[in-house]
């Protein structure tokens, strides 16, 4: 879909774009998003409700601007902040998973980090909307990649869409890695962008087990759109400069946490 898309597209797709809109230009107008989709404005003021009503958007008189004050950095950019941490976390993360098993990877960098430790199993399933996570499987061939369908996003290397989940089957993944841009105990796991992080949601639904990876630098840190709460994850794997304070309060939760 380009910036001068002037046909009616499915309501799932306008929806998506209208959120890389706000998250390229900072806002949009009702007026805009309509002559652009060629709808009307009753139909952009309806994407708009169903979008806040996610928490992806916050709606102003004649439009919407982003949730998120978080920016968002390239996945280019990510792989090389934190590089040893992130892969002392992969690496233990991928020692959780077996031969055998569908698990899920997110188009995190952390997530990413684990595809070197994943290579060489057997009969693994990984289902991922990223990118560079499928593309580093292209030399395991014990490895089946499920890679969801949706809209290119090109800062994140990911394929986002509201509905990404849908062609999946009913049964439940046994295990999903996810990174975050910020955690708190009280604000739960966040990302920078509203797409990937309506990704994140479904999928932390579909895991029989929803771990966390993210270094220390993601702690402590406030930011919207959530995609998930604490108690929604029964493990995080993190670096030792995590705060003491912090692991404490999330050990207390009932959430293991592995410090490496």
């Amino acid at each position: 879909m380009t910036s001068d898309t002037r046909h009616e597209a499915f309501p799932e797709e306008r929806r998506v774009e209208i959120l890389r809109r706000i998250e390229h230009a900072g806002r949009v107008s009702v007026r805009e998003l309509s002559h652009a989709f060629g709808v009307s404005s009753v139909t952009i003021r309806a994407d708009l409700q169903a979008l806040e009503a996610r928490r992806l958007l916050t709606r102003t008189h004649g439009g919407a601007v982003p949730v998120s004050p978080l920016p968002e950095i390239s996945l280019v950019l990510r792989r090389q902040q934190q590089a040893d941490e992130k892969n002392r976390i992969g690496a233990a993360a991928a020692a959780m998973v077996g031969d055998g098993e569908t698990i899920f990877l997110d188009a995190s960098s952390t997530s990413l980090a684990m595809t070197a430790h994943l290579r060489q199993r057997q009969n693994l399933t990984v289902v991922t909307n990223g990118l560079a996570v499928a593309q580093s499987f292209l030399d395991a061939p014990g490895v089946t990649v499920v890679l969801l369908g949706g809209i290119l996003q090109r800062e994140t290397a990911s394929m986002v869409s509201l509905e990404g989940a849908a062609g999946l089957p009913a049964a439940r993944l046994q295990k999903g890695f996810f990174g975050a841009h910020s955690f708190t105990e009280a604000g739960g796991l966040a990302d920078a962008s509203a797409a990937d992080a309506e990704v994140k949601r479904q999928m932390v639904k579909r895991c029989r087990r929803a771990i966390a990876v993210l270094d220390a630098t993601k702690w402590e840190w406030t930011g919207l759109p959530r995609y998930a709460r604490l108690q929604d994850m029964q493990t995080i794997i993190t670096d030792r400069r995590a705060p003491r304070s912090l692991v404490r309060q999330v050990r207390s939760a009932g959430v293991e946490v592995i410090l490496v």
